[in-house]
Parts: structure tokens; C-alpha cells; sequence
């Protein structure tokens, strides 16, 4: 943080208040007038309603929550409030008010005035009860569209900063290693570029609205073994290095991100929340993150009793601080009275405390938690009655429609046409079978995060609080001079074959049948799709599989609708279906989206941000993989995708011509200059989305067959051309290494442009230049792309 000019202290004021004075000025002098129970009180949150009982939502929730007495904490402070609207269904303004009155509970109880900082979860939405449930992270990758996520992730922080919340914990930059993990659906997709871009927009959308986003989860829990949440991490630091840590690096250098939580995961025996190489190390010594390190929850805990490498919960405190944990998530367990005793017996130097500490006065202080006239009272709630709370509810919206057009614009952006013979748009279809456990499913659109599933589902008979209207509802609206004929033929994952028949004979009497299948949501096992629901292979669950099948022999023309959390195999489905419209959590909005990709009302646009595959047990696979990697005649198993990353179809056509290199040729720290046309020579207007990929055909470490450096989505009227002009820093080409650093090397490169991994249209060869280069974290990250009229 930048200083301020030093001036006198106002007189009567704590130097900690004195707005006047810099803020490291006022942070050493609060930290001065401490004491030790005082400071770390400052580093641990609170989960207030959390139990120890009953459905959990943290990893070993029931193994770690105990009863906490807020009356004997908060005479020395409080640094955070774990989820106020994340816990419970509340009316936003009931919760807002509620908030407000703890904020003014903590701060009158400690002698400082401080109140805490209040976080929540944010992942696909702000997840509170009523407010908008967004697409999940995976659409906003299949979006293409950076611009699409600032502006949603601004909305939401604008709705977390109305009722008093400070910090989100999102976005997920983990990159995709494995399908079968659960949380594939929280993710952006397979590529660290794309991650890379897509996140960065959502941390700059959320800080822009006074929110602290959090990055996630740093770093390598999406290479866990096997797909199994929480697994061990089996990685190279190659791998590591060049795929899995520069989304977090952009997110931090471009996107300024202030706080980052560690991940639960080891990697070669070192859990992350251990790991001072890499939480000061590289994250604040080399990429000079400034901002706070949260634990994932629990995390500081499982040192102890997950990963063994603490022998007391002391020990887990100490060793988390040295490596560079400041804040205990989501209760105190560890940070307490463990921590206050090992630094008075010497175990722990009271300095690591003091480290912590001035990261997280420095945040609060940022966030004007530090202000003698902070207020929690939201503006909202102005002239409300406190005391009449049946006056508050519906005082706050959030999920105004202003929300709701930008939840359908990301969705509609997000929905993937994976093949089409002609069938689709439909045009004014007579008899529609509408079919499968997704058709008439409210909830089907959301995820596991999504606050209906996350909290609302242990707590039956409390409303949505937003409207999910169903495919049945939309396709109703899309074609109201069609005959729907609804069979659900089988649930998600219950393997009942008994009203297979029935939806059969419901295709075989329609002109057309969609069929809605994928996932559900959930937590811990709960779902399909989800924290903690791993699959152990990529067929769709229960007898989904079963039920395509048999109505692809009813001969009625079949359209396969996925709305899931992450790809599947789906068989000859993949050859024999009219068409299939691909849709991952597509949120409140998304069966609108559906239906109007379906009716030719939104020319698709969406393209694939994670492979899908042809064989089930092909796993784990990526299009990022080296030439082994690939199908040879060395191995009876094709990993071979049905669906490449980057693909989708659009209802209009494109052709990409005219390719020109004005610089072939440059030095490892130069550049490649190309220009292309893209016209669209169909009837409707569309977006292309034209993605750039790398080809390093000899180097000296094994690299991917390609990988992506960059992308942008053009938008075109029928008939109408624009010429691209790319520009290309050699930058892009760079790798690690032998000898662990990144490095550019002279020789040849392949510039591919194309519509997916699997789609070149155009390609260049150009040639770098002159001496092996070095690059560290201040390289350029990204290549330019600029459109004129063609």
C-alpha cells in the first residue's frame, strides 16, 4: 500500500484513527498498544451458527466446530465474521440489520473500536438467500468473455457491500487436471490461460465494488490423484510452475488481488499451508503480493490432523504462520489460546504474529474498518425501524433485474452447440417430447455453491428466494403453439429403469425429443457434481446412459441437453444425437438461454472450456498434453476427445482468410505481428470466438502438442468482415526450464489461429532469434488483438 504524506497527529485522536496520518503509521501504533491476546484475536474469524451438528458444508465441519463464547472473545476483538448470510436462510435486510448490531456488539466490546471483517462466499453469486444465482464458474469460461465477468462480478460485489460484507471467497483459479474431481464445476476451465484471464476480470469486477477477492485455492488442488477431493497432489514442479500457478500470478500482478486462501492439499509431502516457498516465497518475495493469506477451513487444523506434520494444534499455528497463513479460518481452533501459550514458552516468535497482524490492520484500515466513523448500518436501511423486522424484509433486492439481464447475457454466452445435423433451430416444432430429470427440475440450473443448494437444501421447506422457472416452463414460453409431452424416464443418479419405457413411447408419438440429463448439485456425496462429489468415471450417472440410448432407437430425432458440472462420455450419443446443447450450471437464467438456443432466438456463441470425452475411462486427460500424451500405436487406450477444448458451433458461418505475417522473423525478446479476416458469410449474426495457440515443435523440455495464449470474441452481422491484426511478444513462448526458470529459447514456432484445439484454420511459422532468454513475473502475459471493418 502507498503511503500518505506524514503530518502531525490530530490532537485527542488514537494515532490508530487519525485519518491524517499513513496507514502504516496508524497500523504500528495500534500494533504497539496490544496486547498478545489482543493481536491474535485479530487473526482468527468467528462462525456464528455454525454446527457441529446436522448436514455439514466445510470439510470435517463436524470433527472442528465447537461452542464459542463470543462474550469471553470479544473484549480483546475480533478479525473476522465467517458467512453473517451464508449460514441460514435471511431476508437480506434482516441479515444486513443483524450484522450491523453484531459489528457494533464487537467493536464496543474491545477497547480499540474495531469491528471485524465480515466474508462470505461468492462464487457463483453472491451466496446469500435472494440473491442472484449466476452461471458457475465453468460457463464463465465457456463465455470467452472477460468484459461479461467484470461486469457481473461488480454486481455482486456491489450487492455484498450493501448489507455489509467485505470479502469474497472467489474466484477458483484452479485449472482442470482431472474431470472426475468434483469441483470442476467451481473452476474456468482446463487451460491456465483462459483461467488466467477469466479470474483476473472477476477479481478486478469484485475489488471495483470495495470487495476483497480471494484466489483459490493456491495452489494444486485440482491435481489431487485420482480426481478425489483433498487427495495428494502427484505434480511436477513443472507442471506446477507452467500450468497450475499462472492464473494466480495474473490475477495478483494484473489483477490486484488482496487476499489469496492456501490450498488443503500436499504436493511431494509439503501441505500448502506449510509451504513458506510458496506463501512467501514466491507469492510476496517474488510476485510482491501484499495483501492477506487466509486458511481454507480448517486448514491450519489439518496440519494436525490430515497431513501430520504438527504433533499439537500449537505446532499447526506456528508452522502455518512461518510459512505464512495470517487469518484462521472459519472458527478459532488453532490461532487462539494454542498460539497465545507457544509464544509465551518460546515456541513461537511473537514477530510472526506481529507479521500477520499488520497484513490484516492494513486491510482493515483499507477497508476503513480503521475510521472512527465507520458505519455498519447500510445505507439501505437508513430511517428503518430496528426494532420491526417484519418492516425490513424486501427492503434490499438482491436479485433486481438489472442482476437478472446480466445472468442471462453470461448464460446465453455460455451455452455450447456441440453438433447439430440441420435440427436445430427449431422451427415451429407441433409435438415436442420433453424428457429426462433435468426437464421439469428447478434446481437443475444451479451449483453446489449456489445458496439453494449450499445452505437451502437443509433447510426444507424454505423458499428459493429467486426464480428458477424449469425447461418445461421455458420451452412452454419459447414455443406456445407446441404439445409438450413431459416423462421424467429416470432420476439423476438413482439407476430406476421403470419410467424408461414411458418416455419412450413420449419420443416415438413427438416430432422432436429433448432430453434434459446431467447433474445435481451438491455437497460431501450429496450431489453428482460438487465439493466432495467425485466420480470414478465420466459416464453420466444413474441409468441416464440407458435412458439416451433408448430413445435414440425410437427413431424420433433427438436433442441432447446437458446441464451438468462437468463433461461426459456420452456413448453413441455423441454420433447419433440430432444435436447436443451443452450448458454447465447455467443459473437463473439458464433455461431461458436454453430455450432460446433451441428455438434459434440466441445463435450459440459458447465454446468449450474443458474437453469432452469419448471414453468414459480415458481419465485424467487434457488437451494440454504432451505427444505421449496423445493416442499412439503404443497404447490400446485413445484419450482421443469427442469434443475438443474450444469447440462450438454457431447457427451462421465463418471463414477465416487472408493470413499475413509482417514480422516472420524476431529476437527472443520481440515480437510476431500477423493479420487474418473473419467474415461471416451466413444469414444470422454471431460471434466467433478466435482462439491462438502455440506449437513448439523441439524444446528443450517436453511441452504440450499446443496451448493457448490468447483469444477474442468478434461479433458479426451477416455479410460483414473484420480484419484482426495479432500481435505476438515472444514472451508468450516462454516455458520452465531445466534448471526451474522460465526461459524463451531461439528456433522455430508454429502460430495457430483457430476455433478450437482441434480447428486450425490458419497457421504461421515464424522463428525466434538470437540467445536463450530468461523471464520472470514481470514478462508480458498477453498477445493484442485489434479489429478493423475488413
Amino acid at each position: 500500500m502507498t503511503a500518505n504524506v506524514a503530518v502531525e497527529p490530530t490532537p485527542e485522536i488514537p494515532l490508530w484513527n487519525d485519518r491524517a496520518l499513513p496507514v502504516t503509521t496508524r497500523v504500528d501504533a495500534l500494533i504497539d498498544a496490544m496486547t498478545l491476546q489482543e493481536k491474535t484475536a485479530q487473526l482468527y474469524g468467528v462462525w456464528v451458527g455454525a454446527s457441529d451438528e446436522g448436514g455439514e458444508v466445510a470439510p470435517h465441519q463436524h470433527d472442528m466446530e465447537e461452542a464459542v463464547d463470543l462474550g469471553a472473545l470479544l473484549p480483546s476483538g475480533l478479525g473476522q465474521l465467517t458467512r453473517p448470510f451464508g449460514t441460514v436462510p435471511v431476508d437480506p435486510a434482516v441479515g444486513a440489520l443483524s450484522l450491523a448490531r453484531t459489528q457494533a456488539r464487537i467493536a464496543a466490546a474491545n477497547r480499540f473500536g474495531i469491528p471485524a471483517l465480515a466474508h462470505d462466499e461468492c462464487l457463483a453469486g453472491f451466496a446469500a438467500w435472494g440473491a442472484t444465482a449466476y452461471p458457475v464458474p465453468l460457463s464463465w469460461g465457456a463465455a470467452f468473455d472477460p468484459d461479461a465477468v467484470r461486469r457481473m462480478a461488480a454486481a455482486i460485489g456491489r450487492d455484498m457491500r450493501s448489507v455489509g460484507v467485505h470479502q469474497g471467497l472467489a474466484p477458483v483459479l484452479d485449472v482442470v487436471r482431472d474431470a472426475r474431481w468434483g469441483r470442476v464445476e467451481e473452476t474456468i476451465g482446463e487451460d491456465p490461460y483462459l483461467v488466467g484471464t477469466i479470474g483476473t476480470a472477476y477479481v478486478q469486477g469484485l475489488q471495483s465494488a470495495g470487495v476483497v477477492a480471494t484466489l483459490k485455492h493456491f495452489a494444486g488442488y485440482s491435481a489431487s490423484r485420482a480426481g478425489r477431493n483433498l487427495a495428494p497432489a502427484p505434480m511436477g514442479a513443472r507442471e506446477r510452475a507452467d500450468v497450475l500457478l499462472p492464473p494466480f500470478e495474473m490475477a495478483v500482478r494484473e489483477g490486484g488481488a488482496h487476499s489469496v486462501m492456501h490450498a488443503y492439499t500436499d504436493t511431494d509431502g509439503i501441505p500448502a499451508a506449510a509451504d513458506g516457498h510458496l506463501l512467501t516465497g514466491l507469492l510476496r518475495d517474488t510476485w510482491g503480493f501484499e495483501g492477506t493469506v487466509v486458511a481454507d477451513y480448517f486448514g491450519i487444523a489439518f496440519l494436525k490432523t490430515l497431513h501430520g506434520v504438527a504433533a499439537d494444534w500449537a505446532g499447526a499455528a506456528g508452522t502455518a504462520l512461518a510459512a505464512g497463513v495470517d487469518v484462521e479460518l472459519p472458527n478459532v481452533k488453532t490461532f487462539g489460546a494454542p498460539l497465545v501459550r507457544a509464544v509465551t514458552e518460546g515456541r513461537v516468535p511473537e514477530e510472526l504474529i506481529d507479521r500477520a497482524l499488520r497484513r490484516v490492520l492494513l486491510q482493515k484500515a483499507m477497508l476503513g474498518l480503521l475510521d472512527p466513523d465507520w458505519s455498519a448500518v447500510p445505507a439501505a436501511l437508513d430511517g428503518a425501524d430496528p426494532d420491526d423486522p417484519d418492516a425490513l424484509r424486501g427492503r434490499i433486492d438482491l436479485d433486481p433485474p438489472e442482476n437478472r439481464r446480466l445472468a442471462r447475457e453470461i448464460a446465453e454466452k455460455a451455452v455450447i452447440l456441440l453438433t447439430n445435423d440441420g435440427t436445430l433451430p427449431l422451427v415451429r416444432p407441433r409435438r415436442i417430447a420433453l424428457l429426462g430429470p433435468n426437464a421439469t427440475e428447478p434446481t437443475a440450473v444451479l451449483g453446489c455453491y449456489s445458496f439453494p443448494q449450499h445452505i437451502g437444501v437443509r433447510h426444507p421447506g424454505t423458499p428459493l428466494g429467486i426464480e428458477l422457472p424449469t425447461l418445461r416452463d421455458t420451452l412452454a414460453a419459447e414455443f406456445p403453439d407446441a404439445e409438450i409431452t413431459v416423462a421424467r424416464g429416470t432420476g439423476i443418479d438413482d439407476g430406476d429403469l421403470s419410467d424408461i419405457g414411458e418416455a419412450a413411447l413420449a419420443a416415438s408419438e413427438a416430432d422432436i425429443a429433448v432430453v434434459a440429463l446431467g447433474d445435481r448439485a451438491g455437497l460431501f456425496g450429496q450431489g453428482t457434481s460438487g465439493e466432495g462429489c467425485d466420480a470414478e468415471t465420466l459416464v453420466l450417472p444413474g441409468a441416464q446412459q440407458h435412458l439416451l440410448d433408448t430413445l435414440l432407437d425410437t427413431g424420433t430425432p433427438v436433442i441432447t441437453v446437458l446441464l451438468a458440472g462437468r463433461p461426459y462420455a456420452l456413448g453413441r450419443a455423441a454420433d447419433e444425437s440430432a444435436a447436443i446443447v451443452q450448458s454447465f450450471f447455467p443459473g437463473e437464467e439458464g433455461t431461458h438461454a436454453i430455450a432460446g438456443v433451441l428455438s434459434g432466438r440466441v445463435n450459440p456463441s459458447g465454446r468449450l472450456p474443458v474437453s469432452v470425452p469419448r471414453s468414459p475411462g480415458s481419465q485424467p486427460a487434457t488437451y494440454l498434453g504432451a505427444r505421449l500424451a496423445h493416442a499412439s500405436e503404443v497404447s490400446n487406450i485413445d484419450p482421443t476427445p469427442a469434443f475438443a477444448f474450444g469447440h462450438g458451433l454457431s447457427y451462421t458461418r465463418f471463414d477465416w482468410t487472408d493470413l499475413t505475417v509482417a514480422v516472420q522473423e524476431a529476437p527472443t525478446d520481440g515480437e510476431f505481428t500477423l493479420a487474418f479476416t473473419v467474415r461471416n458469410t451466413g444469414e444470422r449474426p454471431g460471434a466467433e470466438v478466435v482462439q491462438l495457440y502455440l506449437h513448439d515443435p523441439v524444446a528443450s523440455v517436453v511441452q504440450p502438442v499446443q496451448r493457448l495464449v490468447g483469444y477474442t470474441r468478434i461479433d458479426l452481422e451477416p455479410g460483414e468482415a473484420r480484419r484482426v491484426r495479432v500481435t505476438v511478444p515472444a514472451d508468450l513462448a516462454c516455458f520452465t526450464g531445466r534448471d526451474g526458470r522460465r526461459v524463451v529459447e531461439p528456433g522455430e514456432l508454429e502460430v495457430r489461429l483457430a476455433a478450437s484445439s482441434a480447428d486450425p484454420r490458419l497457421m504461421a511459422r515464424v522463428t525466434l532469434t538470437g540467445a536463450e532468454r530468461h523471464v520472470d513475473h514481470t514478462r508480458r502475459l498477453h498477445a493484442t488483438f485489434e479489429q478493423d471493418a475488413g
